[in-house]
């Protein structure tokens, strides 16, 4: 586990009066443990339950508000009817989403920057933040339905 980033997350709740609780802590034990993952609330949960049978799945969703509001996680939405985390000092990245598998790969472009420097400027917009998402079908899924309507063909 990443104590930097326990520690990280430990000052910006006290900074904010809130204490790093037990509960708290196994959450976003179970965030940084998994720092490609997108968890869901129901995930979170269903992997400290059996060793914390007295963490409620309300306390994890507070929590995850809570850490949301505070800038500790970043709340995202996969059009999949629930909200999926990650711990929120990442990397600024973007998420290729497989609509048939449900798998979500993380990339960086430089190009995709360049885009939003360009709009801000030509706009005169202050950017203060974007996500970008693509909707489609990862190389397995893709394979797996070659001949079908949603293959891709180069």
């Amino acid at each position: 586990m990443n104590e930097t980033e326990l520690l990280k997350a430990h000052e910006r709740l006290e900074a904010n009066g809130y204490r790093l609780t037990p509960q708290r802590a196994l959450i976003l034990e179970v965030l940084l443990s998994q720092p490609n993952k997108h968890l869901s609330a129901d995930d979170i949960y269903s992997s400290l339950k059996t060793d914390h049978p007295d963490l409620g799945i309300a306390t994890v969703y507070r929590t995850l508000e809570l850490f949301r509001e505070l800038g500790i996680v970043h709340q995202m939405d996969f059009s999949e009817g629930l909200s999926r985390y990650e711990y929120g000092d990442w990397q600024h990245h973007h998420h290729l989403v497989c609509l048939k598998c449900g798998s979500i790969t993380e990339f960086s472009d430089k190009a995709l920057e360049e885009v939003e420097l360009k709009l801000a400027g030509e706009y005169g917009f202050q950017v203060i933040g974007h996500h970008m998402k693509i909707f489609g079908y990862c190389k397995g899924c893709s394979t797996a339905a070659h001949g079908s309507e949603h293959s891709i063909h180069p």
